[in-house]
């Protein structure tokens, strides 16, 4: 009798255990985002001694790896079924997934916007098959060379592309966007100033590109610097390309994209040796406006009627205006709830659920995303900006300011009229403002016309867009 009551003892501790034991979830977990392309994502997840765990996280496609999450924990329900949640707080990720069987999360993914996503234990899919039938491949018909010079205490990498033949040749130095880009400005694989510095040196310019700080090889914080930094990077560039033997000095240009198309107004309207610059889906109003009129354009693209867009653009405004100028977070909050709740009274209920907002805390997860995006230097200078007195003091100085008709994020209609308007009351007399039919922000021919399309067209740069361009710059520099 005591042998048998032993095993039965034994059985019920086995039983005990297995029903208290949690899975480990250590090892590789990846997945596919599919949204603007297939982007991989891979989780690495280690336990600890202790039995809790720490993980990073990569996003190959993205150039991305090694980030470190800030949280990640299991929780098993009543039932027995376990959940793992990650956080990334710097940028704005999460995720919660259950487990459904030793190999397989399913759960959700959030980054603004909720998307179902499941990982898989241990499979790594291959790179995605990308078309950029654009990008440019060697043998290429004039010289390329990657270069490294030091300037304002920091070391900047770029590629200067110099057409065939001897001489001295016109110069463009190119400005990037808003966010940390590499010298190609590389987007979903698209490289569009790969694609403009071939097209414009074939063109017979001398065009350099430069990694902005600290990607590639540029160095420098770039977390903590504002577009006035930026700006400095711009003429250390600008004194560089002079510094060239092949560069005519007397026909140095500048083209900036989107917040580059801001940059350049304010390097050249304080430089006498800028002769001519190219403004490609840059502000033209001030930048809080821009946003307000930015957010209003994406939900109409995303199904939200004009009426509604509308009604959240005045609110939008007071919001940021509430965030920037509150002593701390809980003042934010505090003033900046009862605008969003008060709006939402007599706001269309569908709408605001194809938002997010179901529930109180999606409009406090809401607001805490913005003083999240707003607490950084750049953010802080970035929506003070006003565009129009840099754009109105430019001195002799040839101006293209081109905008896609499609474009959600710098919309042409408010902001071609408004630089147009600068340039005709400052002191420059050379000058076209036109809109391009049927392009997005990246000048791309689109059929959806939202961000999420930039990765899936195979277009990087529309060829009329190229071809305007270099028509323009034919006629005005050469």
């Amino acid at each position: 009798m005591k042998l048998k009551l032993l095993i039965i003892i034994m059985i019920s501790l086995f039983a005990i255990n297995g029903v208290n034991a949690q899975a480990n979830f250590s090892g590789v977990w990846s997945a596919t985002l599919k949204i603007a392309g297939n982007i991989r994502l891979i989780l690495h997840v280690k336990q600890l001694p202790d039995e809790t765990y720490t993980a990073t996280f990569d996003s190959p496609d993205q150039k991305t790896t090694g980030i470190q999450c800030d949280t990640i924990f299991i929780l098993k329900d009543a039932a027995g079924s376990e959940t793992l949640t990650f956080t990334i707080n710097k940028y704005k990720v999460s995720y919660t997934g259950k487990l459904l069987n030793d190999t397989t999360l399913s759960g959700t993914f959030t980054q603004v916007a909720n998307v179902p996503l499941d990982f898989h234990r241990g499979v790594v899919p291959p790179p995605p098959v990308v078309i950029r039938p654009q990008t440019p491949k060697p043998p290429f018909p004039y010289r390329s060379e990657e270069i490294v010079y030091n300037r304002n205490g920091l070391q900047y990498g770029g590629t200067i592309t110099i057409p065939q033949g001897s001489g001295k040749f016109p110069a463009i130095l190119l400005i990037t966007g808003s966010g940390q880009q590499d010298r190609d400005e590389t987007i979903f694989s698209h490289k569009p100033f790969a694609v403009l510095a071939d097209a414009l040196t074939r063109d017979g310019f001398v065009v350099l590109r430069v990694d902005d700080r600290g990607i590639g090889n540029s160095t420098g914080n770039f977390e903590a610097s504002t577009s006035a930094d930026f700006a400095k990077d711009v003429n250390a560039s600008l004194d560089y390309l002079r510094s060239r033997p092949e560069v005519n000095d007397k026909k140095l240009g500048l083209l900036g994209h989107s917040e580059g198309g801001m940059i350049a107004p304010m390097v050249a309207s304080a430089r006498k040796d800028v002769k001519f610059i190219v403004l490609l889906a840059a502000p033209g109003v001030k930048i809080i406006d821009l946003m307000a009129e930015q957010n209003a354009a994406i939900m109409r693209s995303a199904g939200i009627d004009a009426s509604f867009s509308e009604s959240f653009k005045p609110v939008y405004t007071q919001l940021i205006s509430i965030i920037t100028s509150a002593p701390d977070s809980a003042s934010a909050m505090a003033n900046g709830l009862p605008v969003l709740t008060r709006w939402q009274s007599t706001a269309d209920t569908a709408n605001l659920r194809k938002l997010g907002f179901k529930t109180p805390d999606d409009n406090r997860e809401y607001i805490n995303e913005q003083i999240a995006a707003t607490s950084t230097p750049w953010f802080t200078y970035f929506i003070q900006f006003n565009p129009q007195p840099y754009l109105s003091k430019l001195k002799k100085i040839k101006v293209l300011a081109l905008n896609g008709s499609k474009d959600i994020q710098v919309v042409a209609s408010q902001n071609l009229p408004a630089i147009q308007s600068a340039l005709i009351g400052g002191k420059t007399k050379k000058f076209e403002v036109k809109e391009l039919p049927g392009l997005n922000h990246l000048f791309q021919a689109c059929n959806l016309c939202t961000v999420a399309e930039y990765g899936k067209l195979q277009e990087t740069i529309s060829p009329f867009a190229l071809q305007t361009i270099t028509d323009w710059l034919n006629r005005n520099v050469k």
